[in-house]
């Protein structure tokens, strides 16, 4: 009864990506699990790129309700949505498990309880059919997600290729030497950008998640009355977004009444001071290792004044994903998967969860 209802309540969340058909000159078809965080994801992946599905049932109406996630009931809810979840992956797929040829799961970095559900989950539908299972890097995933839907980086840029990765958790800048090749040059000493996203939304009293809000605000104000730092730390590319909070929160404690234009006028500031900081940090980057092409990923690469002005700006080739798969979704862990798999299919039995997971 309880899974049924459940089933029931998660049809109208279901986030679908579009479907193409089975295609009998498959190569591998990998089912991938992702539970990092506050979104329930499945998907079933071709060659890395073909998305035969991608179901995301997400948390985040439940969490708003608290101005934030919380890790407990985040790992309740994975327990509930991601049996359904995986069901309805399989379904629209047209695949069983007899055609899967690997499940991927993210085993890091995220909340701890979180990934327990998705690796578990993973290992107990994996034994008793001799799936080969593999662990897959949250961070590794937002950067594949860049070879979603036949895009091909490598062959379009060549490598070297930077990567900003942009999250609620990471603000990392990694150089990509070649496939599964990775060099972390410069991470948040702080605070994320989605979590400063979300600490600014909370500051200026809008709603939970806070990317989303500032956005929205941000297209009714303007830069003129308000214009804050854009924090930079000496002879290094890491960022560091806490100093704009404090200077977003004496900002606002100046003022005797925080009207809506006031809102809006510090929502375009702040949303400005941090896209232009991401936006300064990675062309300095890209410049100083003569990369040959820029990849913007994660959660955060779905605003839209960051995709606009990085396009502006960058001189080098630039690939973003599509909106959809910047936020945390299972599609991206089946291409990481299958780029990994590619050298090294093997059963992870004795895979563990890392929280903190590094590149």
């Amino acid at each position: 009864l309880q899974y049924t209802t459940t089933l029931k309540l998660l049809n109208n969340q279901f986030l679908i990506s579009e479907i193409q058909s089975l295609d009998s000159q498959k190569i591998m078809l990998i089912m991938s699990i992702e539970t990092s965080c506050d979104e329930t994801a499945a998907a079933v992946i071709e060659n890395g790129q073909i998305i035969h599905s991608n179901v995301v049932a997400s948390q985040a109406e439940m969490h708003s309700k608290f101005g934030g996630i919380i890790p407990e009931m985040a790992a309740r809810e994975h327990m509930i949505n991601l049996i359904p979840v995986i069901d309805q992956a399989l379904k629209i797929s047209g695949a069983t498990l007899k055609d899967i040829d690997a499940i991927g799961v993210t085993n890091g970095p995220g909340l701890a309880g979180s990934l327990l559900v998705g690796v578990n989950t993973a290992k107990g539908i994996a034994f008793p059919k001799n799936i080969p299972i593999q662990g897959i890097n949250h961070l590794e995933g937002h950067i594949y997600a860049s070879w979603l839907e036949e895009n091909n980086p490598d062959t379009e840029f060549g490598f070297p290729i930077l990567c900003l990765i942009a999250s609620g958790g990471h603000s990392d800048l990694v150089l990509m030497n070649n496939h599964q090749e990775f060099k972390l040059i410069a991470r948040t000493r702080d605070d994320a950008a989605g979590e400063a996203f979300d600490k600014g939304a909370r500051i200026l009293g809008l709603p939970y998640p806070g990317g989303p809000s500032i956005q929205k605000a941000a297209e009714d104000g303007c830069g003129e009355n308000f214009h804050l730092p854009r924090p930079k730390i000496n002879n290094s590319l890491d960022f560091s977004f806490s100093g704009l909070k404090t200077a977003l929160i004496r900002e606002v404690q100046q003022l005797k009444n925080l009207t809506t234009q006031n809102k809006n006028d510090l929502a375009y500031s702040f949303q400005e001071a941090i896209t232009d900081t991401l936006i300064r940090n990675t062309l300095q980057a890209a410049e100083m290792h003569n990369v040959k092409g820029i990849l913007i990923v994660g959660g955060v690469a779905a605003n839209q004044r960051l995709r606009e002005e990085i396009k502006n700006r960058a001189q080098l080739p630039l690939m973003i994903p599509k909106v959809k798969f910047c936020t945390d979704n299972a599609a991206m862990i089946g291409a990481a998967a299958f780029y990994r798999m590619q050298n090294n299919i093997v059963h992870e039995w004795d895979m563990d969860v890392i929280p903190n997971l590094s590149l």
